[in-house]
C-alpha cells in the first residue's frame, strides 16, 4: 500500500516534534514547515505595544516561564533525551505560515495532504493546496471548545471529561472544519492542565498517524460539526480564572473520575450510511 505525500506544518515546542515524528513515520514526508517569526511588521509591533495587549502578553509570557521550567515538556514526551525530530533534513522555515513562498513550496511538492499542528491560523491561498486537503490537530474538542487554552476552559467549566483534542480538516473558519476524529486521554486524580494537554497531545499523535494510514488504504473521513460551539481567546483568560482552576483541582475535581483513553471517528457521511446500511 502506497503511502500518502505529505507536508507537515508545525511549531518548534516538543509537543510539536513529538507529533511530527509520528507523522514522518505513517507518511512520506516532503517537507516539515516551521515559523521563525524573522519578519517585521511595524503593525504588528504596534498592536503588541498597546497598553492592554502588552500587558496581558507580559503576563502570560511570566505566567508560562514559571509552569514550563525545567523542561518539563521535554521530559513527558521525549523522557531524559533531547527533544528533536527524528528528520530534521526536512525542515524548511519561513517568516510564517501564509508566506507565499510556503504557498509555492506546496505547489512545488504537490502533497496529498497538508498535516497542521501547532502554527498560526491557516489563512488565504494555502487554504487551497494539498490534493485531499488540510488536517489540523487541535487541542480541544470542536466544537464545544475551539481556540485557545481549551483544557484550561473545560477544567474551568468543570467539564474535565470534555478534555481532549480534535483531528479536523481546515477550513477558513478556527476549529471549525469536518470532523475527522475526538481524542481524549485518560486522566489522572493528580493530574495538572498541562499534564493532561501533554497526555492529550500524546494519544493524539498515534491517531492522527492512524488517520494517515488508514486514509492511504482508502478511508474517508469528514463530518460537519454540528454546531458553532464555544470560541476562546487568549484574552479570556485571566488570574481569577486560574485561581479558580487552581482551587477546583486542589478540591478533587479530577478524583475518582475514571476515564481511560477514548476516541470517536468520524467517517465521511456516505461511508457511515453504507455501514448503517
Amino acid at each position: 500500500m502506497a503511502r500518502l505525500r505529505v507536508m507537515v506544518l508545525c511549531g518548534r515546542s516538543p509537543r510539536h516534534l513529538f507529533v511530527a515524528n509520528a507523522l514522518c513515520e505513517a507518511a512520506e514526508v516532503l517537507a516539515i514547515v516551521q515559523e521563525n517569526g524573522s519578519e517585521f511588521s511595524w503593525k504588528k509591533l504596534a498592536r503588541t505595544l498597546r497598553p492592554g495587549n502588552f500587558v496581558r502578553k507580559a503576563w502570560r509570557w511570566l505566567r508560562d516561564r514559571r509552569r514550563y521550567t525545567g523542561n518539563r515538556e521535554g521530559e513527558f514526551f521525549f523522557g531524559n533525551g533531547p527533544a528533536r525530530l527524528d528528520r530534521p533534513e526536512l525542515v524548511r522555515a519561513f517568516p510564517h505560515i501564509n508566506h507565499p513562498d510556503v504557498v509555492q513550496l506546496a505547489r512545488e511538492l504537490q502533497p496529498d495532504m497538508l498535516c497542521v499542528f501547532g502554527t498560526s491560523l491557516i489563512r488565504g491561498d494555502l487554504l487551497r493546496e494539498g490534493r485531499l486537503g488540510i488536517a489540523n490537530l487541535h487541542g480541544g474538542l470542536s466544537p464545544e471548545y475551539r481556540g485557545a487554552d481549551c483544557t484550561f476552559w473545560a477544567l474551568y467549566n468543570r467539564e474535565p471529561q470534555k478534555v481532549g483534542c480534535t483531528l479536523h480538516w481546515i477550513d477558513a473558519g478556527i476549529d471549525t472544519g469536518r470532523l475527522i476524529a475526538h481524542i481524549s486521554p485518560r486522566v489522572e486524580a493528580d493530574d495538572d492542565e498541562l499534564r493532561l494537554f501533554w497526555r492529550s497531545v500524546r494519544t493524539s499523535a498515534g491517531v492522527y498517524a492512524e488517520f494517515l494510514a488508514r486514509t492511504a488504504a482508502g478511508e474517508d473521513f469528514g463530518q460537519g460539526q454540528p454546531h458553532r460551539g464555544r470560541l476562546y481567546q487568549v484574552r479570556q483568560r485571566g488570574l481569577r480564572h486560574e485561581r479558580r482552576v487552581d482551587k477546583l483541582l486542589r478540591d478533587g475535581l479530577l478524583r475518582n473520575l475514571a476515564l481511560d483513553r477514548r476516541v470517536t471517528w468520524f467517517p465521511a457521511q456516505a461511508a457511515a450510511d453504507a455501514r448503517q446500511g
